[in-house]
C-alpha cells in the first residue's frame, strides 16, 4: 500500500481522483484491511493546513482528538476525552470519528453547535451541512461553527463491550434577525447507534421547555435516558444566564 500525504488541497484532490482512500489514523480501517486486503493508495491529510485548523469556531477533520484543547468548546473538548483510551486519541482523528466511526461520538456536539462542513471532492472544495456529510461519506476537511453562550457534554458511563452509552450534549447560541435577538437551545442525543435532535427557543421558562423538547424532539427516549437529558439541560440553561 502507498501511503500518500499531500500538503496542500489541490495535491489531496490529485490523489482522491488517483482513488486513494483516505484514512487518518486507522484505528477503524487496520483490522478490516488486514482481513480484506489493503488498497494500492491511502492518502492522510495530517499535512494539509486546511485540514489541521484549531480554534474557537473551527476544527481540522485531520487533528486527532488527543490535541482537543480549550481552544474549541467545553461540549467538543469533553466528548473528544470521552473517546476511547489514550492511545486511541492519539491516534484517531476527527475525521475518522466523525465520518468512518458507528459510534461517531463527536457528532451530537457538532450537531449542537449547528457546525457546517468543508468537504474536499475530486472537482473542489465546498461547504455542506453534516447530514450531507454523513450521508455520502464525504471527506471531511474542516468544521466550523458559532460560539455558543453556553454548552456542555455528558457521557453515561459503560462498560467495555457492552452497548453504546447514552451521550447528551447541548448549547444555548444567540440569534439575531434584524434588530431582534433571541435565544435558542440546541440538544442532541445518542441513544444506541441512533442520534436524535432537537431544538426549541428559549422564550418559555425552563420546565415549559423541557416539555416541549420531550415531546416534540425526544418522545422515544426511555424515562431513564430523558431524565438524564433533563438534569443534563437544566445544567446548560442555567449556565447561559
Amino acid at each position: 500500500m502507498l501511503l500518500r500525504l499531500p500538503v496542500s488541497v489541490t495535491e489531496a484532490q490529485q490523489y482522491l481522483a488517483e482513488g486513494a482512500v483516505p484514512v487518518g489514523g486507522a484505528t477503524l480501517v487496520w483490522a478490516i484491511w488486514q482481513r480484506e486486503g489493503f488498497p494500492e493508495q491511502a492518502m492522510s491529510l495530517r499535512h494539509v493546513p486546511e485540514a489541521n485548523v484549531l480554534g474557537p469556531r473551527s476544527l481540522g477533520a485531520a487533528v486527532v482528538l488527543d490535541r482537543i484543547d480549550d481552544r474549541v468548546p467545553r461540549v467538543l473538548r469533553d466528548a473528544a476525552a470521552s473517546v476511547g483510551t489514550g492511545a486511541v486519541r492519539r491516534a484517531a482523528t476527527v475525521g475518522g470519528n466523525l465520518v468512518g466511526s458507528a459510534l461517531r461520538c463527536l457528532l451530537p456536539s457538532a450537531l449542537v453547535l449547528d457546525a457546517r462542513a468543508t468537504v474536499l471532492e475530486p472537482d473542489g472544495v465546498r461547504e455542506t451541512d453534516l447530514t450531507e456529510v454523513l450521508a455520502k461519506h464525504h471527506l471531511l476537511l474542516s468544521l466550523h461553527w458559532r460560539e455558543p453562550l453556553a454548552c456542555a457534554h455528558y457521557k453515561q458511563p459503560g462498560e467495555v463491550g457492552g452497548p453504546p452509552p447514552l451521550v447528551v450534549a447541548a448549547a444555548v447560541h444567540e440569534e439575531h434577525e434584524g434588530h431582534a435577538s433571541s435565544r435558542r437551545l440546541r440538544v442532541a442525543v445518542r441513544d444506541g447507534y441512533d442520534v436524535l435532535t432537537g431544538s426549541v427557543p428559549c422564550a418559555d421558562g425552563t420546565e415549559q421547555l423541557l416539555r416541549t423538547l420531550r415531546h416534540s424532539a425526544f418522545p422515544t427516549l426511555s424515562p431513564a435516558a430523558w431524565e438524564d437529558v433533563r438534569r443534563h439541560v437544566t445544567g446548560v440553561l442555567a449556565s447561559a444566564g
